[in-house]
């Protein structure tokens, strides 16, 4: 496999009994507790475990469950069960290069997504936001922990820019109120330390070698795009730059994967955005939120990348407006600028799947293909920003 991203990956953890997501010798008096905390009603006897399919792309997420019952009086119930785990649990992490894996297994804070409950965190959620509600924390063997939530009844309507621009505008006012010294002490990593580590540690191997290779842009499905491979290549050089300019930004906790499944609109709750999965934990630049909201259904093939342009025009007025809301006013160029060169850094050089190159169907050299869209529009708009940034006498850009 040459770098860069595959898709269709799933994950491959080990399949866990009822009994062990909850660590308990008496199952039935545990389901009918836990059901009588999260429901204020009383199980009825016999509960079905289903295991829910996952992508593998997130090292601390082991498994996924849903537990299924009955109350007394014939309500259907459901929980869902999240099992985090130690990076070193992770499959794909065997296939990385040993001094990465080595370095991922003892920096990678698996156990992050638990600050959604944090008191302090949970004050700073702006309404119309909130995580789920956490029924059991459980402790597992093994570095792994079970999380016993709310399960969301997601609303069928599909994500459109009517919700592309909420999402954004909650961002902006959850990461502005996430910029507080209050805040930001709870975490005691650098400044944009996810991202760098990303960009210094794995993108070297998934985005910036196969640029190189010759033969393999020689590909049929690669060899008209070699102006874009040009541009990412000029690029490149300037990576530690653009870190150290990030570093410079205005900061904020950031949910740090805040893709629009992350995101999630209860059926019930059409005014309520429920956030799920925090990664990338670390201090990040005021925009660093808006990558993954760009681009998270199309690395999903949910929408296409023709769309990019009307989302991405969509979201950054939305963010601004919502930092504003909250009394944020940073430099509007400054939050741009980390828009568009996070998002490049994060999902453009490595955008490419090469792992399909090998695959006759069509259905392939269509996923393939929107990932080139995609790098494409990531490429330029970044290139279109620094040279905005070059008018106004702050930021040197190479000429195409």
């Amino acid at each position: 496999m040459r770098g860069a991203r595959v898709g269709g990956q799933l994950g491959g953890g080990p399949a866990f009994l009822l009994d062990e997501l909850l660590q308990t010798v008496d199952l039935g008096t545990t389901v009918r507790e836990l059901v009588r905390e999260a429901f204020g009603a009383e199980a009825a006897a016999g509960s079905t475990l289903e295991a829910v399919p996952y992508a593998s792309g997130s090292p601390a997420t082991g498994a996924l469950y849903r537990l299924r019952g009955t109350t007394t009086d014939g309500r259907p119930w459901s929980l869902f069960c999240k099992v985090l785990q130690h990076v070193r649990h992770w499959p794909t992490l065997a296939f990385l290069p040993p001094e990465i894996a080595a370095d991922m297994a003892a920096w990678f804070p698996w156990r992050s997504e638990l600050e959604l409950w944090d008191p302090m965190i949970m004050t700073s959620f702006p309404p119309g936001l909130r995580p789920p509600r956490l029924h059991r924390l459980v402790e597992l063997p093994d570095d792994r922990v079970a999380v016993w939530q709310e399960d969301i009844a997601i609303s069928a309507e599909p994500f459109g820019l009517d919700h592309y621009r909420r999402a954004a505008y909650l961002l902006g006012r959850w990461n502005a109120r996430c910029g507080t010294p209050e805040i930001l002490a709870t975490n005691d990593s650098p400044a944009n330390q996810a991202l760098r580590q990303y960009a210094t540690a794995a993108l070297p191997m998934r985005g910036l070698e196969p640029l190189t290779d010759d033969e393999l842009w020689s590909h049929p499905w690669l060899r008209d795009h070699g102006e874009l491979r040009r541009d990412l290549r000029r690029l490149a050089p300037r990576i530690p730059e653009f870190l150290d300019r990030l570093d410079t930004m205005p900061l904020c906790l950031p949910h740090g994967d805040a893709s629009p499944q992350n995101l999630l609109i209860p059926r019930d709750e059409p005014d309520t955005i429920v956030v799920i999965d925090l990664s990338f934990r670390a201090p990040h630049a005021l925009g660093f939120d808006l990558g993954q909201l760009l681009v998270g259904l199309v690395h999903a093939g949910e929408v296409p990348a023709s769309r990019l342009p009307a989302i991405a025009d969509t979201i950054l007025p939305g963010y601004l407006r919502g930092l504003r809301a909250e009394g944020a006013n940073p430099p509007i160029a400054a939050v741009a600028w980390t828009f568009a060169i996070a998002t490049l850094l994060r999902s453009g050089f490595d955008s490419f799947l090469y792992g399909l190159l090998d695959d006759p169907s069509d259905g392939a050299r269509h996923t393939f293909d929107e990932r080139v869209r995609l790098c494409r529009f990531l490429a330029d708009r970044a290139v279109g920003t620094l040279a905005e940034a070059n008018i106004l006498g702050r930021t040197p850009v190479f000429h195409r």
